[in-house]
């Protein structure tokens, strides 16, 4: 055996060890991918179920939400019947009402007796609350019996 024989060898052996040395890593490399792609295909047996399960979620919500939709648009327009009924009553009822209301009082006061007259006197009482009255409701009787007026 010569020297380049001996070099030969030498370097068969250096290869071996370094092709064993790189073997190991790799073939851990090799265990991580196998890891990996169990962990991976158990992630998506469980991911499945839940993306049917959200998918019948968001159907039913929808669902749910035309339902919420038709309900509301039948609310809008009960209220927009109930506004034009409000209206309508306000302006058939309210007037009369109104126009009774004025009536009602005007007799109240016609019939009721007037500060500062006398209780048996109905005409001055009318008279001391009728327009152009003087404004302390009091009228003077004059020397001849004729009622004047303390403005004049």
């Amino acid at each position: 055996m010569d020297g380049g024989e001996i070099a030969g060898l030498l370097a068969v052996f250096v290869f071996a060890v370094l092709v064993g040395l790189l073997a190991l890593p790799i073939v851990k490399l090799g265990r991580v991918f196998d890891e990996l792609r169990l962990t991976i295909r158990s992630i998506n047996d469980g991911t499945t179920p839940l993306i049917d399960e959200v998918t019948r979620t968001v159907s039913t919500t929808n669902t749910q939400l035309e339902k919420v939709d038709g309900i509301t648009s039948n609310v809008s327009d009960a209220s927009a019947n109930v506004s034009a009924l409000s209206s309508l009553v306000a302006s058939t009822v309210g007037q009369p009402l109104i126009k009774v209301a004025s009536f009602s009082h005007g007799l109240r006061r016609a019939f009721s007796p007037q500060p500062g007259a006398a209780p048996g006197n109905r005409a001055a009482a009318a008279d001391a609350g009728a327009p152009g009255a003087a404004s302390t409701g009091h009228a003077h009787t004059g020397a001849a019996g004729t009622t004047t007026d303390p403005r004049s």
